[in-house]
């Protein structure tokens, strides 16, 4: 493939900018990749595995060439850590994210950042519950979705560039607007995350007379859990910052408990039915759309 980019430079090389480092250079995209974070020892990982070609923590030697400029932190860090590289950044630089929360994130970065350096705003749905270079790897975005959530103020040009970075590491890209976005990830990726915490927390709660109930746990606990253990700055920062659309999902969440509760207290067969048929319905269907990709 032909080089999309000079040097990008990856704030936060963990698992998900991990991923794309190796892949980027697996697949001939980048000539040099820069890393960039807070603790050495990670960094040290990621260039021992090949992920970057070297590391530095002065942002003005980072920014030094960069035409791409990927942002791999937690959502509530992006405007304060972009802005150690915006006076460094050489004009036209393109700016992107992998951030889970899109509206906030494109409302802040387009107002922060001069109209030298573009934005877009890209969310590469994919990943797993753990975290740092180490658990990198090159094909974690093969067949997986990545949306690009440009505004009438995106630069079409660099939106194409985007694109063809997600595309070339093997994902399929579509746009969508960023409240949209932050609708449905609230429902399909953060709530989920906020009921495995939430299974886990009471299951803890539960526990008496010195029993340990994890000792008995099986495969659904197992495969209802994972996520739990994602790591805590990153979902932390999601839930605030996607609150409203993640308030409306748990309400929509806590009606659909509600009937199987009303269900079991009453002892009726015919609503337990009903919610149980409607739920194995759309998991297969689920099943059957994941099979099509």
């Amino acid at each position: 493939m032909a080089v999309l980019f000079h040097r990008l430079v990856i704030v936060g090389v963990g698992l998900i900018g991990g991923s794309l480092g190796l892949a980027a250079r697996a697949r001939g995209l980048v000539e040099e990749i820069v890393g960039f974070g807070r603790t050495e020892a990670n960094l040290r990982v990621a260039l021992e595995r090949g992920i970057i070609d070297r590391y530095t923590f002065d942002p003005a030697e980072a920014a030094r060439g960069t035409d791409l400029l990927l942002l791999a932190v937690p959502v509530a860090a992006m405007q304060q850590v972009t802005a150690q590289f915006v006076p460094f950044l050489p004009p036209g630089c393109v700016v992107t994210d992998a951030g889970s929360v899109k509206e906030a994130v494109v409302r802040t970065m387009e107002a922060f950042l001069p109209p030298t350096l573009p934005f877009v705003g890209a969310h590469p749905i994919a990943g797993t519950e753990q975290a740092g270079a180490a658990a990198a790897f090159a094909t974690l975005f093969e067949g997986r979705l990545c949306l690009l959530t440009p505004t009438p103020r995106t630069d079409p040009q660099a939106l194409a560039r985007v694109r063809a970075l997600w595309e070339g590491v093997g994902m399929r890209v579509e746009e969508m607007e960023a409240a949209t976005h932050d609708y449905v990830l609230a429902r399909v990726s953060h709530l989920p995350h906020l009921i495995a915490f939430s299974l886990m927390n009471a299951t803890r709660a539960a526990a008496r007379d010195g029993l340990d109930l994890l000792v008995y746990a099986g495969s659904a606990f197992a495969d209802m859990t994972r996520v739990a253990a994602s790591p805590l700055e990153m979902w932390r920062d999601i839930f605030l910052s996607n609150r409203e659309a993640l308030l409306n999902a748990l309400a929509d969440f806590e009606q659909a408990l509600a009937q199987l509760k009303t269900g079991v207290e009453r002892g009726d067969v015919e609503i337990l039915t009903a919610a149980i048929e409607q739920a194995r319905s759309e998991r297969y269907r689920f099943v059957r759309l994941r099979e099509r990709t």
